[in-house]
């Protein structure tokens, strides 16, 4: 068979969900990206404890959706695959600096990025790659990924930026070996900077945990 890939560029649009609104006694504004299987204005429950007047919520879109079960009721949705990471990887920048700009986030709010799960690895890809002058990288029950380098988050070292990995103890998708290679990566990335926070649980989110980062 004598295939050929080819490539085309075309306008696009997403959506994404906010919780709260944005006002002056705003102190925190929150881009949490959510796991494998998730849609955004769902991700958010997460979030409805804090404080509602001084915390802003954005939960951008995984674009790529896709119904949950054989049912064909429930949508989820992921962020990548590793078919074309590279090209996806820059759609979804493309996707983040529009959903920044939209925003306009005022200079008095602490800025702080949160990905679970494979939000995770788009949290880390934004703030490298587009040198996102964050006061808070929260990265809970989810992996690094291996492209990136300690020269992505050196901005961060300048802003004194709080850096936190989040992991539960009872974990399916992350086994004792992969835990160690983790916490090689985080040390190597964030050079010793990431302050790691141990849970009793599996791959879940737990309100109280959020409640505490702020």
């Amino acid at each position: 068979m004598n295939s050929t890939t080819k490539t085309v560029a075309y306008t696009t649009k997403n959506t994404y969900t906010t919780l709260n609104t944005l006002n002056p006694k705003t102190k925190n504004v929150w881009v949490v990206f959510h796991g494998i299987g998730y849609l955004s204005r769902y991700f958010l429950k997460y979030f409805n404890e804090l404080n509602a007047e001084e915390n802003y919520i954005i939960a951008p879109q995984a674009p790529s959706k896709y119904y949950l079960n054989d049912t064909y009721r429930h949508v989820g949705a992921s962020w990548l695959t590793k078919e074309d990471t590279l090209q996806e990887t820059e759609n979804l920048i493309q996707y983040m600096n529009a959903v920044l700009n939209a925003e306009s986030i005022p200079e008095h709010c602490k800025l702080i990025v949160f990905g679970f799960s494979q939000g995770v690895s788009i949290a880390t890809r934004w703030v490298a790659l587009q040198k996102i002058q964050c006061n808070k990288l929260i990265l809970y029950a989810g992996g690094l990924p291996r492209e990136l380098s300690p020269e992505g988050f050196e901005h961060l070292t300048t802003a004194e930026a709080e850096i936190t990995i989040i992991l539960g103890s009872n974990d399916a998708y992350i086994t004792p070996e992969r835990m160690v290679e983790e916490e090689k990566k985080a040390t190597s990335l964030f050079k010793g900077r990431a302050k790691a926070i141990h849970f009793e649980g599996g791959h879940e989110i737990k309100k109280d945990i959020i409640n505490s980062l702020v």
